[in-house]
């Protein structure tokens, strides 16, 4: 058995046509030769990802999903810049070759970037990775390393500096993150209201020290050496990626991170395999970033909350979609339960907050 993360069939209407995409690559990348088969990756709700692969090279292309979409999510050309200009300072974005605008094409913008071939975990570790305890937390510890070093990239440097506007950022991604769910509402959708008033009112000021968020930095983002598992080769999914308050980009890798002691309704969200034996705990997770990261963090309450409001504002979208059949992806009925979930975890939080 391969560790390998390996791509699949393409799921019915996501379909892309190979004789559209071949004349197109050879045409923009030297020395390809052959016909391409295109398959998929199964990861990722958001952005559609393929496997083109030629006889002797192999490419990965990011596509926005079919349907409804939220005006400023899926930027093709946003993700193609960071790879290439991010990559001076933080060595772990694919290399990106080209990025094409006619939508004709395909029905969307896409890019196409390096294979970066290697192990994503995905739910569960796998047992043939033979990760003891002791292994797993140095893993675990690797992943929130490889975060403290993105927040701390000079992205002047790299010539991000227009990438976002730091000042602000917390109150925009307040009030963003609220008209963005209010306009992905469904008629069986909870509300949110009580949390998004308690957000507004204990919004903390921006970091002092801004820097290169993520915004959905997760373990099936970043890719392990097959030959080496405790080593991190690359990191992805980089759309969202903005200028702005670092402790808030940790509140969105903290709403993904189900420890394990949640109670059974949390687990069955997890898509990550935060839960195994080695692996920090949210609180550990927090303390081991502030200690690395060289700051104090008194109370996580507001951001970790934050986290819950915008994962259920990703979760509500995608679900629109599904609601309103722009997509047929079945994984995606069960999104409104997520979401009613979230609510729940966020009002138990503000319940016990000493904020």
């Amino acid at each position: 058995m391969t560790l390998t993360d390996q791509s699949t069939q393409v799921r019915p209407g996501e379909e892309l046509d190979a004789a559209v995409i071949d004349p197109y690559l050879k045409d923009h990348i030297p020395g390809l030769a052959g016909t391409p088969s295109i398959s998929q990756f199964p990861g990722g709700a958001s952005n559609l990802t393929y496997l083109v692969s030629y006889p002797d090279r192999e490419f990965v292309l990011r596509r926005p999903p079919f349907g409804h979409k939220a005006k400023s999510a899926h930027d093709m050309g946003r993700e193609f810049r960071i790879l290439n200009q991010l990559n001076a300072g933080f060595p772990y974005c694919p290399k990106a070759y080209v990025h094409c605008t006619d939508e004709s094409l395909i029905g969307g913008e896409f890019y196409v970037m390096e294979r970066v071939n290697g192990i994503i975990l995905r739910s569960d570790i796998p047992a043939e990775l033979d990760l003891d305890a002791g292994r797993t937390e140095a893993l675990c510890k690797s992943f929130i390393d490889r975060l403290v070093e993105l927040h701390q990239v000079d992205y002047q440097a790299c010539g991000l500096a227009d990438l976002g506007k730091p000042e602000g950022y917390v109150q925009r991604q307040i009030e963003g993150w609220a008209s963005r769910y209010e306009k992905a509402l469904t008629p069986d959708a909870p509300r949110w209201e009580q949390v998004i008033a308690w957000l507004r009112e204990k919004m903390p000021a921006d970091h002092p020290r801004p820097g290169i968020v993520h915004n959905d930095y997760r373990f099936d983002n970043v890719i392990l050496d097959s030959a080496n598992p405790m080593r991190i080769i690359g990191v992805l999914d980089w759309e969202m990626a903005t200028i702005g308050d670092p402790l808030m980009d940790l509140g969105n890798s903290l709403a993904y991170w189900i420890e394990a002691g949640d109670p059974a309704p949390v687990q069955l969200m997890r898509r990550q395999p935060s839960n195994a034996p080695g692996m920090l705990t949210r609180q550990q997770f927090v303390d081991y970033y502030a200690e690395r990261a060289g700051i104090r963090i008194d109370n996580f309450d507001f951001y970790y909350c934050y986290g819950l409001f915008r994962l259920a504002g990703i979760v509500q979208q995608i679900y629109y979609r599904f609601f309103h059949g722009q997509t047929q992806d079945k994984r995606f009925a069960q999104f409104i339960h997520m979401n009613r979930l979230l609510e729940q975890m966020s009002l138990q939080l503000i319940g016990k907050s000493s904020l």
